[in-house]
């Protein structure tokens, strides 16, 4: 399909579709999702063939997506994808008589998705982007990532007849996905990907004459920081969660535990199995690799592995990269991470403060551990996500999940683009003042 056809057809389709009820919309939810899942004897080999994924872990990513779509289906039948506020009338209101006002949400309107590399299934054609955007009644074109175009095509195939002409649509091409970026007939944009892409794909949302949402989810180094107490208790447990999380997808995950702040960093080191990891997803993003791999290796001491695309770990100490915060900000996309000793947890908390935005934050400690509350406290200024004793790799899709955080992890901190509250994103608030009940959005009926 060409993107003027997809976006025509996207913007035909608006108005109706974003009038189709929750029960409608939950229902085609659903029999996409069983589409895919019948066809996962096609699919996963498909994505094998051009992600170097091996077939359990897509297995387990498409019924990650299907649990997904099913999921929003379920909260659209329970009417709780929408924040509904009713103040009645109130003569005695404090302020003067108030009259009735009713607020609800309606979509915003055609949405552009731009389709991830590291997962071909769950942030891809049909991932948390795309399912939350239809869940709220907006068509959606899919900008498809060139690491997986045939899998991007068969998915959109299998998606698009379950919804009304134009609602799905699938469009190629970096010069073509930020056209449409700039096209007046996009309402918002959702982007999962690099931080130099999507802040050029952001600043070109914000150029427009009517500036549009940009909702971008972009690098994030995602610290650890191993208490002292935590150390002496759990120094076995620690080490090796540290090697399968920071190996696990080839270190190919936005939430890779890139930065871990340990007060000892030879016994660390000492501690952490040995470190594998499967292929990269392609050539591309190896050299990417292998590039900041190398940048890093220049700028800290190689610890543990050598620069040949396989996990490596950098050492500093916490005094070097408080005299050089970039350290902490230079994310190496692979199984990779800097290790940075501390002295005190005083410093560990410095390091902290001079972070930027990230996704998440961990607290590796013990029972009754004393720096556990103020390392936690300090982590929810810079984080969207904060884990205790356990890693940040594995991202559940649930009504409470937060999948953002403060710039560059996210263009949109106050939003998530995993979990059931991502539907949000493509909802417009609406006050309805003094209307009549039978005149009302069923939702703000009696």
């Amino acid at each position: 399909m060409t993107p003027e056809n997809a976006l025509a057809g996207a913007a035909a389709a608006a108005r109706a579709f974003g009038r189709t009820s929750p029960t409608d919309r939950a229902a085609r939810l659903r029999a996409a999702a069983d589409a895919l899942d019948a066809a996962a004897a096609e699919l996963v080999p498909l994505a094998m063939s051009e992600s170097h994924l091996a077939e359990g872990r897509l297995t387990g990513e498409l019924g990650r997506t299907t649990f997904q779509a099913r999921l929003f289906a379920e909260r659209l039948e329970q009417g709780t994808l929408l924040d509904v506020r009713i103040d009645p009338a109130d003569p005695e209101w404090g302020m003067g008589p108030r009259p009735d006002i009713r607020r609800t949400q309606v979509p915003i309107g055609p949405v552009l998705v731009f389709a991830a590399s590291n997962f071909p299934f769950a942030f891809s054609v049909f991932g948390g982007d795309t399912v939350s955007a239809l869940a709220a009644g907006c068509p959606v074109v899919v900008k498809a990532h060139p690491g997986h175009p045939e899998l991007s095509r068969r998915t959109a195939a299998l998606v698009a007849p379950h919804f009304p002409e134009g609602v799905v649509a699938l469009i190629e091409g970096e010069a073509e996905g930020a056209a449409a970026v700039q096209d007046p007939r996009i309402r918002a944009v959702g982007f999962t990907g690099s931080t130099a892409g999507g802040r050029a794909l952001f600043d070109l949302a914000a150029r427009r004459p009517d500036p549009i949402p940009f909702y971008g989810e972009l690098g994030s180094t995602n610290p650890v920081v191993v208490t002292p107490a935590g150390w002496a208790a759990r120094s076995t447990e620690i080490a090796t969660g540290f090697a399968g999380s920071v190996t696990l997808g080839a270190g190919q995950f936005c939430t890779n535990p890139g930065v871990v702040l340990v007060p000892d960093a030879d016994a660390f080191l000492a501690a952490v199995p040995e470190l594998t990891a499967h292929a990269m997803l392609n050539e591309r993003i190896e050299a990417g690799y292998r590039k900041a791999a190398t940048e890093m290796a220049g700028a800290t001491a190689v610890a543990r592995g050598e620069l040949d695309g396989g996990p490596v770990l950098f050492r500093a100490a916490a005094r070097e990269v408080l005299d050089r915060p970039e350290l902490l900000e230079q994310e190496v996309f692979g199984p990779a991470a800097l290790i940075v000793e501390y002295s005190d947890v005083a410093e560990a908390l410095q390091v902290l403060d001079a972070l930027e935005g990230q996704l998440t934050g961990t607290v590796q400690g013990a029972p009754a551990d004393p720096d556990a509350a103020a390392l936690l406290t300090r982590l929810a200024e810079h984080v969207g996500r904060v884990i205790w004793n356990e890693w940040p790799t594995g991202v559940t899709v649930s009504d409470a999940q937060q999948h953002g955080g403060p710039y560059p992890a996210s263009t949109a901190p106050l939003t998530t683009s995993v979990g059931t509250a991502a539907a949000a994103r493509w909802l417009r608030p609406v006050a309805f003042q003094n209307v009549p009940e039978p005149l009302l959005p069923a939702e703000l009926r009696g």
